[in-house]
């Protein structure tokens, strides 16, 4: 075999290194620019039994909403809600619980269990109205402790809290700082509590099929796990082969040091 085609397999090899290792890194590989992908339908989240939010209720009467929040202060200079959180009278924390009610004041319990934010906001104001309390309230609903966790291959892993409607498992990784080079983008769990048990999934996010599962969008407390890949788990491997083997080779030198300093005082 002459130089020249000894340099051609060199090139060809680089080259299909480079394409595989360019392919171990890419998300949502081969999708074309401009595809629409319809959004799965649980792309909001859900309420659940334990989450806690805030709830305030507004009119342009605020005498009449005042009742129903029963841990916001009335301004009487300005006729106004006070509604920061940072004020002194904050808003009171509401608990959804292990049935899925909330307790508010005037309405009693209702159920939200699988609503999304939205949808308990229209509900609270459709039982206002109905029970002729205000004609035109407006009811705004706000998370207060969902999150989501992320750990495994990645920048950042750790719980990160969530203040909108929605979050991709993008969005998580983002939070994360990334998948580091070593994470596995076809092999990343997520971990979802449904019905009092833990369902793991396995997303491939090299595929645009990704983009159409139940689990593209996250919900509360979903652990969301980035495997290492077979290049990170073998060089750990080696690593803890060769401590094993310096740790041994230490101890057995520090052993026969140890027997040359008794045979010599023995002398």
């Amino acid at each position: 075999m002459n130089n020249l085609n000894k340099f051609i397999i060199l090139c060809a090899a680089i080259i299909l290194c480079s394409c595989n290792a360019q392919d171990r890194v890419l998300y949502l590989q081969n999708v074309e620019s401009g595809t629409a992908i319809e959004l799965p339908d649980n792309y909001l989240i859900k309420l659940k039994p334990f989450d806690q939010m805030t709830i305030v209720v507004n009119s342009q009467n605020p005498e009449l909403a005042l009742p129903f929040n029963s841990s916001t202060s009335y301004n009487s200079l300005t006729g106004t809600n006070v509604t920061s959180i940072s004020s002194t009278n904050s808003l009171q924390l509401i608990t959804v619980d292990e049935d899925g009610y909330i307790e508010m004041p005037i309405l009693g319990k209702i159920k939200c269990k699988g609503l999304t934010r939205g949808e308990l906001e229209s509900l609270i104001e459709k039982k206002i109205v109905d029970g002729k309390y205000i004609a035109d309230p407006s009811v705004h609903v706000r998370f207060a402790d969902l999150a989501i966790s992320v750990i495994g291959e990645v920048n950042r892993p750790g719980r990160y809290n969530i203040y909108k409607d929605q979050i991709s498992i993008f969005d998580a990784l983002a939070l994360a700082g990334d998948m580091t080079i070593y994470g596995s983008r076809e092999d990343v769990a997520v971990i979802r509590e449904i019905d009092g048990q833990n369902v793991v999934t396995k997303l491939d996010l090299r595929s645009p099929e990704t983009l159409t599962s139940p689990y593209y969008y996250l919900q509360q407390n979903d652990l969301i796990i980035v495997s290492p890949n077979k290049y990170k788990a073998a060089t750990a491997e080696i690593n803890q082969n060769r401590s094993f083997w310096i740790s041994l080779a230490s101890t057995g030198i520090s052993l026969a040091t140890l027997v040359m300093t008794i045979i010599t005082v023995s002398k």
